[in-house]
């Protein structure tokens, strides 16, 4: 691989409604931001920047996903096992709680059929099946702090460590039963999770407490 890749593209940069935000959904109008300091999420409108719902999350929220008009997000909650929750903007947390495989999951992928979730230092995507089990395991070789799916690709988010190259931004071509993970992108920053909209990509920079959008490479 290329030691050096194009810096992303990026093209919003907006304040964060919160300290440290983490997890992060689009779900087609408004962004949904957790935040790991708070552990309470955050209906956004990311024209405006202003919050226009707010919940207490039931632990940390680490990272979610827009599954219609609902949303699945991954918290971190006690002795930090990691569970699947659902949450219906407007009505809250419902009461099921999905053991995420392992006790280990970060970051969620929705490909209009089935949830994907990212194991960090696992460095692996596992597709869930209709229980949450898992059904296919692609191994990306890198921590992985975000994912999102584009088209019938799959993004990651990876953090190599500072001496080896920070972020990059990689694409997983599903090419049959052998998978390729294709490096596009280093980012200037930890790209904290991973959430599509439209042609573009939504990002945390959570160290300056900001929400960044770049487009997406093809």
């Amino acid at each position: 691989m290329e030691t050096t890749l194009p810096l992303l593209d990026e093209v919003v940069r907006i304040p964060s409604p919160c300290p440290t935000p983490q997890s992060l959904a689009f779900d087609g109008e408004h962004l949904w931001v957790g935040s790991w300091e708070t552990a309470r999420l955050y209906g956004l409108d990311p024209h405006r920047g202003a919050v226009i719902e707010e919940q207490a999350t039931p632990g940390r929220p680490v990272g979610s996903v827009a599954v219609g008009d609902e949303l699945r997000i991954i918290c971190s909650e006690e002795d930090d096992s990691r569970f699947i929750r659902r949450f219906v903007p407007g009505h809250g947390f419902k009461n099921e709680a999905i053991r995420c495989p392992d006790d280990t999951g970060s970051f969620l992928a929705f490909d209009g059929e089935h949830l994907w979730l990212s194991q960090r230092y696992n460095k692996r995507v596992l597709l869930l099946d209709h229980t949450y089990q898992p059904a296919r395991e692609i191994a990306v070789g890198e921590e992985i702090c975000g994912v999102a799916w584009v088209d019938d690709e799959l993004y990651v988010s990876t953090w190599w460590g500072r001496d080896r190259g920070g972020c990059r931004i990689a694409r997983v071509r599903m090419n049959g039963a052998t998978p390729s993970v294709e490096w596009l992108l280093q980012s200037p920053f930890a790209a904290i999770s991973l959430a599509r909209d439209g042609d573009r990509l939504w990002t945390n920079d959570f160290k300056r407490n900001e929400i960044v959008a770049f487009t997406i490479p093809r």
